[in-house]
């Protein structure tokens, strides 16, 4: 990857593209470190509770490059914009309208589109306004009356929201690569440098003679090390289904005959089922966060004791509903009934298969299949680093990488090499026809 990089760079125009990315995300950086004016960033960290345990709050950091933990204008991140893409995607297996809008092409999905920026909008405006009135301690009232500063707090996080979206929409207009997964990646690794050097240099740090830390950051460079190679392993793992056109003559030439194949991916639902999964079985926690932290009910005690990220129900319970997503999830992304139809229409079948019907359920078996071994998988990632990780006992850098961290940080890795590898060919092309 990075040898393509610095080909990459060679290219005018593509050098071009990739300074115009990298000065994005540096004003993407710089607004994850600037406070918010009115808010008491230490106050707000401490009741977020983010710091040394694996919580859905740690992830939210992680992802924002920790501009939540900051109390930054970037604080809220893309998170907004993901749910409302998880929400519309959703309401279009629902809604024959939205259904519609989707098979219409171009136009359709601008209009999909600006349904998602809405609802982007409106789900930042909430969850910013459940920040303030949840978190009142974190309004700095020397300035100015509390409401009037709650007033400014809340629209400065939804227009940081709506900058960070603008930003990556920027990046994947003119950058080299998908903006808004850019900005994730660039955020975890940031949380993870955060994190190493902590580590590195803290009070009770390697650097002030804690030869503990050094052995457990050794031990934690190697796991991951090993981890990640089992990602790229999986992550490109695919399972190849051919299909034989048939020859057709038209007029006086003959056309089709050629052999091809369909690629389905092992872990073809990416992140997204983990995501559903933790948001799903932390959303107690969540509720309880923001609306009642303080609260020590006996039912906030059972959540966080039963259900908490430390136990083992926990574990158990996040694997089966990643299993069950990732069927979900399946189900909306591969739809076997219509790349049947595709294929019998350009005159395509699978050996050994009879077109339509037979051709859907053998995929539908085919998909299920490797869907329930992509499911493990998912399920495996989400435990294990988790169980190392906290074995091993680099609290500061569990946050850094967590199970969805690890596999955002590979699958957008794997997905840039890829853009910049077919960008280039694109170049090569050109110039070849230019002769």
């Amino acid at each position: 990857m990075f040898r393509r990089l610095i080909d990459a760079f060679k290219d005018k125009d593509l050098r071009k593209k990739i300074l115009i990315t990298i000065v994005l995300v540096l004003v993407y950086r710089l607004g994850c470190w600037i406070v918010v004016p009115g808010l008491d960033a230490t106050a707000f960290k401490e009741s977020l509770g983010v710091g040394d345990s694996l919580t859905f709050m740690n992830l939210l950091n992680s992802i924002s490059g920790g501009a939540l933990a900051n109390g930054a204008i970037f604080a809220l991140g893309v998170s907004p914009y993901i749910s409302s893409s998880i929400i519309i995607q959703l309401l279009t297996l629902v809604f024959p309208n939205l259904q519609r809008l989707s098979r219409m092409g171009e136009e359709g999905k601008q209009k999909i589109s600006a349904y998602t920026k809405v609802c982007a909008l409106v789900l930042a405006i909430i969850q910013s306004t459940a920040i303030v009135l949840s978190y009142q301690s974190i309004i700095n009232t020397n300035i100015g009356p509390a409401w009037l500063i709650s007033i400014m707090v809340v629209l400065i996080l939804v227009a940081g929201s709506m900058a960070t979206y603008w930003l990556g929409d920027k990046i994947t207009e003119l950058g080299v690569a998908n903006g808004l997964s850019l900005l994730i990646f660039v955020g975890i690794l940031s949380t993870f440098g955060n994190s190493l050097y902590t580590a590195l240099f803290a009070a009770n740090g390697v650097f002030n003679g804690n030869t503990k830390m050094l052995l457990e950051i050794l031990y934690f460079v190697i796991a991951l090390i090993v981890i990640f190679g089992f990602i790229v392993f999986m992550d490109m793992a695919e399972r190849k289904i051919p299909v034989q056109y048939a020859k057709q003559i038209k007029g006086r030439k003959m056309y089709g005959g050629q052999s091809t194949y369909i690629p389905v991916k092992v872990n073809s639902t990416g992140v997204m089922p983990i995501i559903f999964a933790m948001t799903f079985i932390s959303m107690p926690q969540i509720l309880i966060s923001l609306f009642a932290p303080n609260s020590q009910s006996g039912f906030a005690q059972f959540i966080n004791k039963y259900i908490g990220t430390q136990s083992w129900l926990y574990f158990i319970l996040m694997a089966i509903f990643i299993i069950g997503f990732a069927y979900f999830w399946s189900q909306i992304t591969f739809n076997p009934v219509d790349i049947s139809k595709n294929i019998q229409q350009n005159g395509g079948f699978i050996p050994g298969i009879r077109p339509g019907k037979a051709t859907a359920d053998y995929l539908k078996k085919i998909s299920n299949r490797i869907t329930l071994f992509g499911a493990i998988f998912l399920a495996l990632i989400a435990m294990i680093p988790s169980i190392v990780f906290k074995i091993i006992g680099t609290g500061t850098l569990v946050n850094a990488f967590s199970a969805t961290g690890l596999l955002i940080v590979v699958s957008v890795a794997i997905e840039l090499d890829k853009q910049l590898e077919a960008q280039m060919l694109m170049k090569n092309y050109k110039g070849f026809l230019n002769k």
